[in-house]
């Protein structure tokens, strides 16, 4: 929570401090679709996401109260391949990995660096977030009981938890890691979803000017 909710809020408020005498500019906060549907074993996550997507609806209403031409926006990621899952602090008793559909961290960096040049209210990348919050919306009940069946197991790969593995819970992990995790046999590099929202926004703003 001190880095994935709070981390973010002061971010925020160094990046408005820059912006608000300027008048423009976009932040872009990092999201999920957990923010929506919690899932099991996350709740510190999910609280988090969910606590940053209420601070910033709340920064926007202010943000258009005061007249303000800074936007903000908020990418709504699915499951990535980073190295988080090996290091991360686990009591399973399977190694973590994130909830298939698995995707690469590119994609993340894309759309992060898109919605920056094409600002909106919101972006949600790739089919598994869509599906998590619109399920959430329309069964929430139905999603309950799914996930306490299948929860779980998604987030277990089938080799045993290594006892010896490092965390970064108290102190840093030592060495030299790139941003891709160890799932690249799995990671898809792109998203059809994200592919489409592009092309439609780009059609639709040439239709505008013609």
């Amino acid at each position: 929570t001190e880095v994935t909710y709070l981390g973010a809020v002061w971010g925020t408020m160094a990046a408005l401090r820059r912006m608000q005498p300027r008048d423009r500019g976009t932040i872009v906060q990092v999201g999920s679709a957990l923010a929506y549907r919690s899932i099991p074993l996350q709740a510190a996550y999910c609280g988090a996401k969910s606590a940053l997507r209420g601070f910033t609806e709340s920064l926007r209403t202010e943000l258009l109260h005061d007249g303000s031409n800074v936007r903000l926006t908020m990418v709504d990621l699915p499951a990535h391949n980073t190295p988080q899952f090996r290091w991360s602090r686990a009591k399973m008793p399977r190694e973590p990995q994130p909830v298939p559909p698995i995707f690469q961290p590119e994609l993340a960096a894309e759309a992060i660096v898109y919605v920056a040049s094409n600002p909106r209210r919101e972006l949600v990348v790739g089919w598994p977030a869509l599906k998590a919050i619109y399920g959430e919306k329309v069964a929430p009940g139905l999603l309950d009981r799914y996930l306490a069946r299948n929860g779980y197991e998604a987030q277990q790969t089938d080799e045993p938890l290594d006892g010896e593995r490092p965390g970064n819970l108290f102190e840093p992990v030592e060495g030299d890691f790139s941003a891709h995790g160890p799932f690249d046999d799995q990671a898809k590099p792109r998203s059809l979803l994200f592919e489409l929202d592009r092309r439609l926004a780009a059609l639709f703003s040439r239709n505008g000017k013609d």
